[in-house]
């Protein structure tokens, strides 16, 4: 049985999804005692935003992870999707980093 079918629209959704799992270890490891709305209110009030892009850029890691399974289990269409969604999501940590 396939888990997941070999496209790119699979490898984007997962490249969506890997950062937002990073993103939750990041909050739980680093803001554990906050709750969401004030961990939410520092990364969105504090002046330059760095925490939000140190925040995303860690996440990201995960999707290094998920592309490296991808290709060593020779799902290339998954890899490309989850190669594109990380350029996106670094283009806009970039642009936080930049115009913040």
């Amino acid at each position: 049985m396939k888990l997941f079918k070999d496209s790119i629209p699979t490898g984007m959704l997962l490249g969506f999804l890997a950062p937002l799992g990073g993103f939750l270890a990041f909050k739980w490891y680093k803001f554990g005692v906050f709750t969401w709305k004030e961990f939410f209110q520092y990364i969105t009030l504090e002046p330059g935003f760095k925490t939000l892009s140190v925040a995303m850029t860690l996440s990201l890691l995960t999707n290094a992870l998920v592309f490296t399974i991808c290709l060593h289990t020779r799902k290339d269409e998954i890899a490309k999707g989850v190669f594109a969604t990380t350029a996106i999501y670094g283009f806009i940590i970039l642009l936080i980093k930049t115009f913040a």
